[in-house]
């Protein structure tokens, strides 16, 4: 498997959390658990007995997290297929903006985010009541503590006004909302803190694990969206966290795009920080069902095809430069796209011919045998796929097609569910685009972030440098375009636009809203929390409980 930690030692330390749940449904059986003093002895019990502070990060990329950071922004959308993907209505919610209190994924990110931070919050318990304490006990209070605060930063990030709780004994019914101000105080004076006790080695003992540059990482991301957080812009502290991930010259960006996102990407020169995923032991990476069609299966290796849902419209497409080149052989006609991020993304019609890897080359598009060309079983039409998505709800049956279907994560042959690609959180190229943004919006954009984003140009572009950006295009509103074609269904895009100042204008042209009116940039605590524990008050714009 790809985790650091075998499955066996893991499973023994997963065995002290079972019955956890959010910090305010805490399972009081877990307190009764009299930990092994003689346990945190040597590095493999120390590895298993951290573990469990990383196994909820299997449900952040392609859970209901996803759905909360995509779905409700510009790059990301299920539209409802007749019955298919209905859902109760959550995805139409999500993409109208018109999300509530009961909205699933509002309802289950929040367990999903403080189920992690109770985790750490007892392994801080059981770790500092050792006696005698572990050598390298300030090494591990940092990377717990790391850890934690990043899911705090998703849950200030998400929700606002959430509560504190860092203290697994805390009582859960005396728990009250903190303001965000606060949560982002906690944030970043957590990360200040424990960085320089976190470990700087990047290879295979620090994989999917915290390092220094995981905190200066979240930290730029703290305080690149400082202004939208606590109404203070920091785009120096931003750019000097960027700073410190670039010069330390751990990262190199890989000259395969797509290697970052391989079934095989442990090797990854550029990604920051993973979420491990393996078939047989770490579940739960599902994005090539969630967004292949049913009928994608001979060209995929994907059995049965996939569940027709996750897409992007040809407003988000229209970001990525599709120009081409073509070849023909043997009567088929094959497509390369000079950008390579272009590839991530199957439009048009599929045919009976397997994907080769990476996909933005070779890409079969057309063919002299028309019995190549895939049908949509279900209503007989070809299996085309077509991005101009003008409504969120259609039963018709050419809307099974609607949306352009993305394989960045590339599809494991033979697999369905559970694939082994692990997920990059953050990486790089990320920092990279960050570093000059902040300097654009600090006001004194130079040399070094125009070469900071024509990095990632030219690796876009195998090294072409005629599309190299200028300082004249050097703007907001490409900056904007760069990061949709860079981090595109990573999980980024929510909060870029919300930064960016258009996450009003990521609706259907009939959803009106009041450019004054901010309180969706922040979703509602969810009604089952506040059942479980009345002390939580509803973030302002809402319906109060």
């Amino acid at each position: 498997m790809k985790s650091i930690i075998t499955n066996t030692t893991f499973s023994l330390a997963m065995a002290a959390m079972l019955g956890l749940s959010a910090c305010t449904k805490l399972d009081e059986k877990v307190y009764s658990v009299v930990p092994n003093q003689n346990f945190w002895n040597t590095p493999e019990q120390i590895a298993a007995g951290v573990a469990p502070a990383y196994a909820n990060l299997s449900q952040i990329p392609s859970g209901e997290f996803q759905n909360l950071m995509e779905h409700s922004g510009d790059g990301q959308l299920t539209p409802a297929r007749g019955a298919d993907w209905l859902a109760a209505g959550q995805h139409i919610e999500m993409w109208t903006h018109t999300w509530h209190a009961e909205t699933e994924a509002v309802v289950n990110t929040w367990p999903d985010l403080y189920r992690g931070i109770s985790q750490i919050n007892f392994i801080l318990s059981i770790v500092n009541g050792l006696s005698p304490a572990p050598e390298n006990l300030a090494s591990i209070n940092a990377e717990l503590k790391t850890v934690r605060a990043l899911y705090y930063y998703w849950a200030m990030d998400l929700y606002g006004n959430v509560p504190l709780v860092v203290d697994f004994n805390t009582n859960p019914n005396t728990v009250t909302n903190s303001p965000r101000k606060d949560v982002y105080d906690f944030v970043e004076k957590e990360l200040l803190d424990n960085k320089a006790f976190l470990s700087t080695t990047v290879g295979a003992t620090t994989y999917g694990r915290a390092t220094r540059y995981l905190a200066f990482t979240v930290l730029a991301k703290l305080y690149l969206n400082s202004q939208v957080y606590v109404n203070t812009p920091r785009w120096a502290e931003a750019r000097a966290m960027c700073d410190s991930v670039i010069n330390s010259g751990k990262y190199t960006l890989m000259a395969n795009f797509y290697d970052n996102f391989s079934e095989n990407n442990t090797a990854s020169t550029e990604n920051i920080f993973v979420v491990p995923f393996d078939r047989a032991n770490i579940g739960g990476n599902n994005i090539q069902m969630q967004t292949l069609h049913y009928n994608n299966g001979p060209n995929t290796g994907v059995p049965g095809g996939g569940w027709n849902g996750y897409c992007s419209n040809a407003e988000f497409y229209s970001n990525f430069d599709t120009t081409s080149t073509y070849s023909k052989r043997a009567g088929n006609t094959y497509r390369t796209f000079l950008d390579q991020r272009s590839g991530q993304y199957l439009i048009g019609q599929q045919f009976n011919e397997i994907i080769t890897y990476p996909p933005n080359k070779d890409m079969l598009v057309a063919s002299d045998d028309p019995s190549k060309k895939l049908v949509d079983v279900g209503t007989g039409k070809l299996l085309s796929f077509y991005p101009d998505v003008k409504e969120i709800n259609n039963p018709a049956d050419t809307f099974r097609l609607a949306g352009v279907r993305n394989i960045k994560f590339f599809p494991n042959k033979g697999v369905t569910t559970s694939m082994n690609n692990d997920f990059p959180l953050y990486r790089l190229a990320d920092v990279l685009l960050m570093r000059a943004e902040a300097s654009m919006r600090n006001g004194d954009a130079s040399d070094d972030d125009l070469n900071a984003v024509n990095l990632v140009r030219s690796r876009a572009y195998n090294g072409d440098q005629t599309k190299l950006w200028t300082m004249a295009q050097l703007t907001l509103t490409n900056m904007l375009a760069e990061r949709a074609r860079e981090l595109s269904w990573e999980d980024h895009r929510r909060t870029d636009i919300i930064r960016f100042g258009t996450f009003g204008n990521a609706r259907v042209p009939a959803k009106a809203q009041d450019p004054a009116d901010r309180h969706l940039e922040i979703f509602p605590i969810p009604l089952a929390e506040h059942q479980a524990n009345p002390n939580l008050v509803q973030n302002p714009g809402y319906p109060p409980f």
